[in-house]
């Protein structure tokens, strides 16, 4: 009876180990937290019944607990795409167990996607070792379409440390036929830009530049064309996966002057540009004192470019100003007002748009130049009494356009050197003040609008250059020099 009783009291223990050792193992939790959660980043790839829809690179896919089960996992794939934009995948729960060397998952849902899919069934399988991932997708498409769609992901986990910056910085096109830069408009995600109206081919190489461990397609460096309206989609995927789609396209066409410096009359001091009823400059006065203000510039490809000079007058002060910058402008140069005592009105700044074939609403003012200042600037302002000013020079170039007035004369209204800078006239401006460079530098400079354009009215244009930016006022340092060429006025 004892030895029954014994045999009974270990039966009991051992059942009572064998239950607890169970209940242990209910117990075990998987690390999905540490070991499974957070991002991957990879290769999709989508077949469809057997056919293959090409590859996603950098698609994104995210783990995180899910809140349904210990050990069972929620997955997303955004943005799921095969022949159209199916929208979010999201299946929650997955099941996760443990396999050699990490664990695997799997889990099945109904999903309500884009029509015509409707509602579908969608399973999930893979599994993670280490810091790579593998997972298949699948799928099953009812009536009408009767498809089965299987995605494979490739792809290895981020460490949280990625960038998640996905943005083009910089999109340059380096062609003659651009006249405006592309413009990127980050929340727009649009990337614009005007063309020449007269070019043909709208075939273009931009040369992008995207955020720093990011990628995009297509890539820079690859021609692109964008003739007939037709737009480039570009897709730019941040180190940790984000995705940001930005499209350019051809905004308008523009009207495009150009003023090259190609023809000359060379003379013994100063050189005469020609065409004589569009260039005039200040060089036909100072010539009679035997200075020298303008120059034909041999360039390094054999064109021209105009080289103004300021010229300090040698002698002793007279009624003769000591300062006398070197100009070009688009106007006329009358020597008359100079002998009458008012210098200032010898230059008559601007001709009719028409003449100068404008055509239509001024936007951009482009060119290069380099610039040279002169060793001893002086302030010549009052012919009695010059005086040395310890600051450098500078040159100017502008553009001017003004409306044209009747005077009470009944002439119309020409701007001179005293309000060409100050006239109410004036409908807008693009100017700069340069400085010491001795290469060829370019500049590209928007007008500023001091007043709405007019379609209807009639304007005088005009554009301004001058070796000593104060030469209007008699100062400057003799020996300035500003070289000028390739002035291309960019219209609407």
């Amino acid at each position: 009876m004892k030895k029954s009783l014994l045999y009974l009291f270990m039966l009991v223990c051992s059942v009572s180990i064998f239950m607890s050792c169970s209940d242990d193992d209910d117990e075990v939790k998987y690390p999905i937290d540490t070991e499974l959660a957070g991002g991957y980043v990879g290769n999709l790839s989508v077949n469809v019944d057997g056919n293959q829809m090409g590859t996603t690179e950098n698609q994104k896919i995210t783990i995180s607990q899910s809140n349904k089960g210990t050990n069972q996992i929620a997955l997303s794939l955004k943005n799921f795409t095969f022949l159209v934009n199916v929208g979010d995948i999201e299946v929650d729960p997955c099941t996760v167990k443990a396999i050699d060397g990490g664990y695997a998952f799997e889990g099945q849902q109904n999903l309500d996607l884009v029509q015509p899919l409707g509602n579908c069934p969608v399973s999930i399988s893979g599994t993670v070792k280490g810091s790579n991932i593998n997972i298949e997708i699948g799928v099953k498409v009812g009536a009408p379409l009767n498809q089965n769609v299987k995605a494979t992901f490739v792809g290895r986990k981020l460490t949280g440390s990625e960038s998640s910056e996905a943005k083009i910085t910089s999109f340059i096109i380096d062609d003659e036929a651009v006249v405006e830069q592309p413009v990127i408009n980050e929340e727009a995600g649009t990337i614009v830009f005007a063309v020449n109206e007269e070019v043909e081919s709208l075939k273009f190489t931009p040369i992008i530049e995207i955020s720093e461990g990011a990628t995009i397609t297509p890539a820079s460096g690859v021609a692109q064309d964008f003739s007939n309206n037709k737009k480039v989609t570009y897709t730019v995927t941040a180190e940790d996966g984000t995705v940001k789609v930005y499209t350019a396209f051809v905004e308008g066409t523009r009207k495009v002057l150009k003023y090259s410096f190609e023809d000359w009359k060379e003379g013994t001091k100063n050189d005469e540009l020609l065409p004589k009823d569009l260039w005039a400059g200040s060089a036909a006065g100072a010539g009679i004192l035997g200075g020298t203000l303008l120059r034909k510039e041999t360039r390094e490809d054999g064109t021209y470019a105009a080289k103004l000079i300021t010229f300090e007058y040698p002698n002793e002060p007279s009624l003769v100003p000591k300062i006398t910058a070197g100009s070009i402008f688009i106007g006329k140069f009358d020597m008359l007002p100079a002998l009458q005592g008012d210098r200032l009105s010898c230059t008559k700044f601007g001709l009719d748009a028409d003449t100068v074939s404008l055509g239509g609403k001024p936007l951009r003012f482009k060119g290069v130049y380099k610039y040279e200042s002169g060793s001893n600037y002086l302030d010549a302002s009052n012919y009695e009494d010059v005086k040395p000013v310890d600051i450098k020079d500078k040159g100017q170039i502008q553009a001017v356009l003004y409306k044209v007035q009747t005077g009470e004369d009944g002439k119309e209204i020409v701007l001179t050197g005293h309000d060409v800078n100050t006239s109410e006239l004036r409908v807008a401006v693009a100017n700069i003040i340069v400085e010491d460079i001795k290469e060829y530098t370019p500049f590209n400079i928007e007008f500023e609008y001091l007043q709405e354009y007019d379609r209807t009215a009639k304007y005088k244009f005009a554009i301004i250059c001058s070796s000593s930016k104060d030469g209007d006022l008699f100062k400057g340092a003799g020996g300035s020099t500003l070289i000028v060429d390739e002035f291309e006025v960019i219209c609407e």
